[in-house]
């Protein structure tokens, strides 16, 4: 169960990796900032960026966990998501790597029937 009782609380390997490298970027951005350092602020820019691209990755490699909670079994953080590498329902990170599960084949649109009426012939006239 873990500390916080039976309540999920998303902790993964993906979430992690990239809040600490986040961390390190904002980190290294607000110390270059009070040394006047421009390289350093690119640094810890991208750094920072980095983090959200680790994150990101490593959710598409199955380290990271769909919206919502999850069932009792799959809770440990360090416990893979076997649904992470086909793609997550309403994930915005799946369906930017062009993941797009549970997505059911559109049928084509059918022309509608003509209106009933009198059968139409040729022309009199």
């Amino acid at each position: 169960m873990g500390a916080h009782g039976d309540h999920d609380m998303g902790h993964t390997v993906a979430g992690w990796t990239g809040t600490a490298v986040a961390t390190l970027g904002s980190a290294v951005t607000g110390a270059a900032l009070i040394a006047g350092s421009a390289p350093g602020l690119w640094a810890g820019a991208a750094l920072t960026a980095l983090g959200a691209v680790a994150a990101w990755l490593l959710h598409l490699a199955g380290r990271g966990k769909a919206t919502g909670p999850r069932p009792p079994g799959l809770r440990h953080w360090r416990t893979p998501d076997p649904a992470g590498r086909r793609g997550h329902p309403d994930c915005l990170g799946c369906r930017i790597a062009g993941r797009r599960p549970g997505r059911a084949a559109v049928p084509a649109p059918v022309a509608p029937a003509p209106a009933a009426g009198p059968a139409a012939g040729p022309a009199r006239g």
